[in-house]
């Protein structure tokens, strides 16, 4: 079987009675994350409910956040999601884009005192008052989101790399500056994070993609691997060369997560750990490796159901992550 490297080699197995004992609620946090109550009334818990549903790997990872971060972090990860689903939501781009201009006036009214009443727009304006959330980023990921109801698919994998770069890098640069972390090293490795994290959910998505007309690969790939973008659509993982391709992409994804490893483990000469202050940001590498991981183990078919139900070790493998200070 084709392998991606020894650091997607099978882990953790062994280990699942101890996960059933890992309780998220132990860790100390300001609000009660059981409430689903929702509304501009308390945009925070719209916001922490919003990413729950829509972003269950996010949600574990907020935990791992200083209580006084936390209603940032979701105010940041609702506004990345509500984003990112634009396209899936309409019926055609004129909406998007009329969305997408609606989210390009809350940034700046964000920005001037004046959010419009979304609770993801009152949360960030709440958040941008104790902390550093700057509107550029805001914008570019519109901005990023907005050209991608036009061409959804990349011919390239530099192109992808700088979708990525716009939209979920971006994200991580915002969270370092709501922890107030401004390290250029850390902000390097957040960008490779960011794209591999993109790849990685591309790859996940594939089914979902491919069902409704839309390749998720680079055509640059595809290309290479003589897949036909309708032979996927309609035979799914029978499609000739599919395999192949999900292999290679799978592989670029991979180099770049250990490009932020080692990007991280030599920032500071901690003999291997990340930064302590910068891990809560960091650990969003653990659900991209574990995807990766389920992947070689499904013989890289993107389709397999299997790679599309949530892994119960996933809050185990964060847990010891954050406290080796790796990921």
């Amino acid at each position: 079987m084709m392998k991606l490297g020894s650091g997607l080699a099978d882990g953790c197995r062994n280990r699942a009675k101890l996960l059933s004992n890992f309780k998220p609620h132990a860790f100390k946090t300001r609000r009660n994350f059981s409430d689903t109550s929702t509304g501009p009334s308390d945009p925070h818990a719209y916001c922490r409910a919003f990413v729950r549903k829509h972003d269950y790997d996010s949600f574990l990872n907020s935990y791992f956040y200083p209580r006084d971060a936390q209603d940032g972090f979701f105010a940041i990860k609702a506004f990345s999601v509500e984003l990112a689903m634009v396209q899936d939501h309409v019926s055609n781009a004129m909406i998007g884009k009329m969305r997408m201009q609606f989210w390009r006036d809350a940034v700046k009214g964000i920005s001037e005192g004046r959010p419009p009443k979304h609770p993801v727009a009152l949360a960030l304006y709440e958040a941008s008052q104790t902390t550093k959330i700057s509107a550029y980023h805001l914008r570019r990921i519109v901005d990023a989101r907005d050209t991608e109801l036009q061409t959804s698919s990349h011919l390239t994998i530099d192109s992808l790399t700088s979708h990525a770069e716009s939209t979920s890098s971006t994200v991580f640069y915002l969270l370092l500056s709501l922890l107030s972390l401004s390290s250029s090293t850390l902000s390097h490795a957040a960008s490779h994070l960011g794209t591999t994290q993109t790849f990685a959910t591309l790859l996940r998505a594939l089914p979902f993609h491919a069902k409704h007309g839309r390749m998720a690969i680079p055509a640059e790939i595809t290309a290479k691997h003589g897949v036909s973008q309708e032979d996927v659509f309609r035979h799914g993982p029978q499609a000739h060369g599919i395999e192949d391709a999900v292999f290679e992409f799978a592989t670029i994804a991979h180099d770049h997560l250990n490009t932020a490893r080692d990007m991280l483990v030599n920032s500071d000469g901690s003999n291997g750990r990340v930064p302590r202050e910068a891990m809560p940001v960091f650990l969003a590498g653990i659900p991209v490796s574990n995807y990766l991981k389920r992947l070689e183990k499904a013989g890289f078919d993107a389709f397999d159901p299997k790679l599309q139900a949530r892994d119960g070790l996933l809050a185990w493998q964060m847990w010891t992550s954050f406290y080796r200070k790796q990921i």
